[in-house]
C-alpha cells in the first residue's frame, strides 16, 4: 500500500513538472496547448476505490492549478475524469479481467487504449476550456482547442505509455 502511495506520488511529482515546465508552454495557433494531467487518473487501475481516484484527481488538479494559476478548472476536470474512470475503462477492458486490471496498451491493445484515452482526455480537455471559455461567445475556437489539445494529449498518453511498459521490462 505505501508503495502504491510512493508511486503514485512520484509519478505525480514528474507529471507536474513535464506539464508545468513543457507542455504549459506549447500553443500551437495560439489556442492548442496539451492538457497532459489528466493522465495521472487516467492511469488508475480497474476497482480502485472510488474515494482515491476522486482525492487523487482533486489533488493532482489542484496542484496544477496552484502552479498554471488557472482558478480551479484543472481540479473540475481532473475530478470529474476520476468519478468517470472505471465506467470508461470498463468499456474497454477484457471480459475476463478482474480487480487491479491496469490500463495499457499491452493490456487493453491499441485500438482500445486509444478510444480509452481519447475519451478521458476529451473529458479533461472539454470541461477545461469550457471552464475557461465560461461564455462561449467564440465556440469556434473552444471546439478548436478542445479538439486539438484533446488530439495532442491521446498522442502524449500513448508515448507515456510506451515510455512506462518499456520501464516496466527493463
Amino acid at each position: 500500500m505505501n508503495h502504491q502511495i510512493f508511486q503514485r506520488t512520484g509519478r505525480l511529482a514528474l507529471l507536474l513538472v513535464v506539464q508545468i515546465v513543457f507542455f504549459n508552454h506549447i500553443h500551437i495557433a495560439g489556442y492548442i496547448t496539451p492538457i497532459f494531467i489528466g493522465y495521472m487518473t487516467m492511469c488508475f487501475p480497474y476497482g480502485s476505490s472510488r474515494i482515491s481516484l476522486l482525492v487523487w484527481g482533486f489533488v493532482t488538479g489542484l496542484l496544477f492549478d496552484i502552479f498554471s494559476n488557472t482558478a480551479g478548472m484543472c481540479s473540475a476536470a481532473c475530478t470529474l475524469l476520476g468519478m468517470m474512470q472505471p465506467a470508461l475503462l470498463k468499456h474497454v477492458m477484457p471480459r475476463d479481467a478482474g480487480e487491479g486490471f491496469s490500463p495499457g496498451i499491452r493490456s487493453i491493445g491499441f485500438a482500445g487504449y486509444l478510444a480509452y484515452a481519447f475519451f478521458c482526455m476529451l473529458v479533461v480537455n472539454a470541461v477545461f476550456y469550457t471552464l475557461d471559455a465560461f461564455m462561449l461567445h467564440d465556440w469556434p475556437f473552444t471546439l478548436l482547442s478542445i479538439g486539438g489539445s484533446t488530439l495532442m494529449a491521446v498522442l502524449l498518453c500513448v508515448c507515456a505509455d510506451m515510455f512506462r511498459q518499456k520501464a516496466k521490462r527493463g
